[in-house]
C-alpha cells in the first residue's frame, strides 16, 4: 500500500511543483477562451497605422521597452498615480514612447469579444507582430499566456534600456542582461528600419562623430540645430529611404555610414558585428527569418504566468 502511494503521489507532487513554477507560453493559449483574438486585434492596429504610418514603429517600440524592464509584463502601460510611479516618465520613455491609446482601443475591442481573459501584456505582443506584418515585414506565431504586472520600475527603465549614445560594449551588455545574444541584438536593431527619432537623441552623432557620411550628416543637421534646447523634438527618420517599410535597408544605411543614432552606427564600425550587418544588407530573407525568431525570444523574457500578476481590465491601471 505504501509503495503504491509513493509511486502515484510523488510524480503528481513534482508535476504540481515544477509545472506551476515553469509554466510555458504557447501559441494556442487563447484558442478556446478567445478564439477571435487575432482577428479582433489586427483591424485596430491596421486602422491606427492607416491614420498615422509612424504608429507601427511606436507600437513595436512599446513592446521592446516593456520587455526590457522586469520582462514582458505590460508594466510600461501603467499610468502614474498619486501613490504609484510607473515607467512612462523614465528617461528612455518620457516624451518619447507613444501608442498607448492604440493599446487602449485594442483592449476595449478584446474585452468586448472575451471579457477578462486576455492580458495587456499579450495584447502588446500581438500588436507588435501585427505592426511589423502590416508594414511589410515577417510574421511569426506569437506565444501567449502572459499575465499583467501589478507594479512597475522606473529605475529598471532608466537602467535596462540601452540609450542612443551607447557604444557596442554597453549595447551587448544590456541585451545580455536580458538573455539576448549579440546576434539577437544586431537582429532586433533592425526594427530601426521603421520609425523616427528626436533631434536630442542623435544631435551629438551628426555634429561630433567622425564615422558618419558627411552629406548625410549635413542633410540631417538641417532639421536638428546644433544648440541644445533648440529643435530637440524635431523628428528625423531612422531609415529615410524606406521610412514606412519594414525591410533590410537599415543595414545598407549602416554600411554607408548613414546610421542616425550613435548606437546604430556602432553595429558597423570596424567591430565584431560588422559581418552580421553585411549579411543582412544583402540577404533580406535571412534578416526576416532571424528577426521573427529574435522577437519570439524577446517575448519569452520573464513572463508572469499561472497565478502571478493579473488580467487588467484597463491596461493603464491595476485592477
Amino acid at each position: 500500500m505504501a509503495s503504491t502511494f509513493n509511486l502515484t503521489f510523488f510524480p503528481l507532487a513534482l508535476l504540481l511543483l515544477f509545472g506551476c513554477a515553469s509554466a510555458q507560453l504557447s501559441t494556442n493559449y487563447y484558442s478556446s477562451t478567445c478564439p477571435k483574438l487575432f482577428s479582433t486585434v489586427k483591424p485596430v492596429v491596421q486602422s491606427a497605422i492607416s491614420k498615422e504610418n509612424r504608429m507601427g514603429a511606436s507600437i513595436l517600440r512599446l513592446f521592446f521597452h516593456d520587455c526590457f524592464v522586469n520582462g514582458c509584463d505590460g508594466s510600461l502601460l501603467l499610468d502614474d498615480t498619486a501613490n504609484f510611479t510607473g515607467e512612462k516618465n523614465a528617461n528612455p520613455n518620457k516624451n518619447s514612447v507613444r501608442g498607448f491609446d492604440v493599446i487602449d482601443n485594442i483592449k476595449t475591442a478584446v474585452e468586448t469579444a472575451c471579457p477578462g481573459v486576455v492580458s495587456c501584456a499579450d495584447i502588446l505582443a500581438i500588436a507588435a507582430r501585427d505592426s511589423v506584418v502590416i508594414l511589410g515585414g515577417p510574421s511569426w506565431n506569437v506565444k501567449l499566456g502572459r499575465r499583467d504586472a501589478t507594479t512597475a520600475s522606473m529605475s529598471g527603465a532608466n537602467n535596462n534600456i540601452p540609450g542612443p549614445s551607447s557604444n557596442l560594449d554597453v549595447l551587448t551588455s544590456k541585451f545580455s542582461a536580458q538573455g539576448l545574444s549579440t546576434t539577437d541584438m544586431v537582429t532586433l536593431a533592425g526594427a530601426h528600419t521603421i520609425g523616427q527619432a528626436r533631434c536630442t537623441t542623435f544631435r551629438s552623432h551628426i555634429y561630433n562623430d567622425t564615422n558618419i557620411d558627411s552629406s548625410f550628416a549635413s542633410s540631417t543637421q538641417s532639421s536638428c540645430p546644433a544648440t541644445s534646447g533648440s529643435g530637440d523634438d524635431n523628428l528625423s527618420p531612422l531609415d529615410p529611404k524606406t521610412l514606412y517599410t519594414f525591410d533590410n535597408n537599415y543595414y545598407k544605411n549602416l554600411i554607408n555610414q548613414e546610421g542616425l543614432l550613435h548606437s546604430d552606427q556602432e553595429l558597423y564600425n570596424n567591430g565584431s558585428t560588422d559581418s552580421q550587418v553585411k549579411t543582412y544588407s544583402t540577404n533580406p530573407s535571412q534578416f526576416n527569418s532571424d528577426f521573427a525568431a529574435a522577437m519570439i525570444k524577446m517575448g519569452d523574457i520573464s513572463p508572469l504566468t499561472g497565478s502571478q500578476g493579473q488580467i487588467r481590465k484597463n491596461c493603464r491601471v491595476v485592477n
